[in-house]
């Protein structure tokens, strides 16, 4: 099923305003966050949202694929550009199932043990 990431990212900012009016604290230090994020300089938009888009994909949220590929497409990313950053997650995941089947191997041999 193909996902409609515009509407997906419009129902979502829609639907924020219901938590911004719960809880306006949370919404106003979750905004502050975002608009001191990046705010050294060193990384330029493109790296940014590559690296957001990344991230997103580890953390398999659709809100943030949605949002920061919008973004994305406004700095200049590329698909070539996005395709590394996404095999870079892509790896990383994969390193990580490694990591903890060598764990899960490992609880198996303690408890073999006992």
């Amino acid at each position: 099923m193909k996902i409609n990431w515009l509407e997906l990212l419009l129902n979502n900012r829609q639907s924020a305003k219901h938590l911004a009016a719960a809880n306006p604290g949370l919404i106003e230090a979750f905004s502050g966050l975002n608009a001191a994020q990046g705010s050294n300089g060193a990384l330029d938009a493109k790296t940014r949202e590559l690296i957001a888009l990344a991230v997103a994909v580890t953390t398999h949220c659709e809100g943030c694929i949605a949002s920061h590929a919008k973004t994305a497409y406004e700095a200049g990313v590329t698909a070539a550009e996005l395709s590394d950053a996404l095999g870079t997650a892509i790896a990383l995941n994969a390193g990580a199932a490694y990591t903890y089947s060598v764990k899960a191997m490992d609880a198996l041999n303690q408890f073999s043990q006992d």
